[in-house]
């Protein structure tokens, strides 16, 4: 996509290709082309239009209905903040004060339209001139554009001291590439701009990816791990007069958010396999709240080093998912064959978590037939390789 196509497509012409490829999403991309280019479509307009329908219909898992709207990149879809996580973080900064924003590092737009939508002034800064074209023409096709302007340039050159609040999502993927960079040191805008953002203004958030370092976190900042549906997506920085905690994990199940938090430092006590196994949300285990989520469960861990705990009592809660196990043994890849045959065991799910054992490499050597269902955790108890049985609790 460049700017020609992109202008090429916000043309009258552009959007019936726009409508007449999203009828053909999802099926071959050789039939859908031709048949564009049946109906007169030129091939440059086809090819754009036919991405485009691709992408809005990937996106609607982020962005809901209004995907069908939006200009999108694949980079720019990846990094793209899912909308329900959007609004929350767009609430809370108004909640705080802030009426005026600069989004360093915009993207395609979708956190400041969260923000936008939530009645705060935004101003984007974006470096890509396609991708700033494409967040001023999801803007305008929201009815937003009054509220969220856009400007191509260097986010560290942006005069953030007439702005209430900054957000900046630092590009993690290398331009041509798309490879993910890991050290945040190679983030762009850099690092240290990033986290200095925070002395330069006070209501200061910044979207980070979820394997960040603890160590790297700033000191005073509020580190939060977002999970949605079970699905670790995101983290973020939350600085200045923002840091309410440590320590969150903000779990949303069906849209409807719940919010753990504490120090990160607490460690659970450690005891005996029990009845009750919980796995505990990415995001419990990735803010490092494992202990504060043991005391609401009066749950125990079976290692120190392994984030599944053990109760006596099933609890229903939204931070982990919970199995009645039935059986505890050493590992034995025998045993535990015969075991699951004598029982009729067909079909089984495989969790892990501190084990060098491949889930589909174990499937395959079980060699299993039957009728029944059965759920298998591969762990280690007081250190030693151990297989639990059990049935998650509904």
């Amino acid at each position: 996509m460049d700017l020609d196509q992109l202008a090429a497509l916000r043309t009258p012409e552009g959007s019936a290709a726009l409508t007449a490829a999203a009828d053909l999403a999802g099926g071959d991309p050789l039939v859908a082309a031709s048949a564009l280019r049946a109906a007169g479509v030129p091939p440059t307009l086809a090819a754009a239009a036919l991405t485009q329908a691709e992408l809005r219909h990937r996106a609607v898992g982020k962005f809901g209905p209004a995907a069908a709207g939006m200009f999108l990149t694949r980079p720019g879809l990846e990094q793209a903040t899912r909308r329900v996580v959007a609004d929350r973080r767009a609430a809370r900064l108004h909640a705080a004060g802030v009426r005026t924003l600069a989004d360093l590092g915009c993207g395609l737009g979708a956190d400041a339209l969260a923000a936008a939508r939530a009645g705060i002034r935004v101003y984007g800064v974006e470096a890509d001139p396609v991708t700033a074209a494409m967040a001023a023409a999801n803007a305008a096709a929201a009815g937003l554009a009054d509220l969220f302007t856009v400007e191509c340039g260097d986010a560290t050159a942006f005069d953030v001291s007439g702005v209430d609040g900054v957000f900046c999502d630092p590009a993690r993927r290398t331009t041509g590439t798309g490879r993910r960079i890991f050290d945040p040191r190679a983030y762009s805008p850099p690092w240290d701009f990033v986290t200095g953002l925070a002395e330069r203004v006070p209501h200061t958030v910044v979207k980070v990816a979820p394997g960040l370092d603890h160590g790297l976190i700033p000191p005073g900042a509020e580190a939060e791990w977002v999970g949605v549906d079970g699905d670790l997506v995101e983290a973020a920085l939350w600085c200045g007069e923002l840091a309410e905690v440590p320590r969150r994990a903000s779990v949303y199940r069906k849209e409807e958010i719940h919010q753990l938090t504490g120090s990160g430092t607490d460690e659970a006590p450690v005891g005996p396999p029990r009845r009750y196994l919980y796995d505990p949300d990415p995001a419990v285990v990735r803010a490092h709240l494992v202990a504060e989520l043991a005391a609401e469960l009066d749950a125990t861990l079976g290692d120190p080093s392994i984030a599944y705990l053990y109760a006596d009592r099933p609890t229903r809660t939204p931070y982990a998912r919970c199995l009645e196990i039935t059986d505890v043994l050493p590992f034995s890849l025998k045993r535990l064959r015969a075991l699951l045959r004598d029982r009729g065991v067909g079909r089984v799910e495989i969790l892990k978590r501190g084990s060098a054992l491949t889930p589909e490499q174990l499937r395959r050597d079980l060699r299993l037939t039957g009728d029944a269902s059965a759920s298998l955790v591969l762990t280690r108890v007081a250190n030693a390789p151990t297989v639990l049985i059990g049935q998650p609790v509904v």
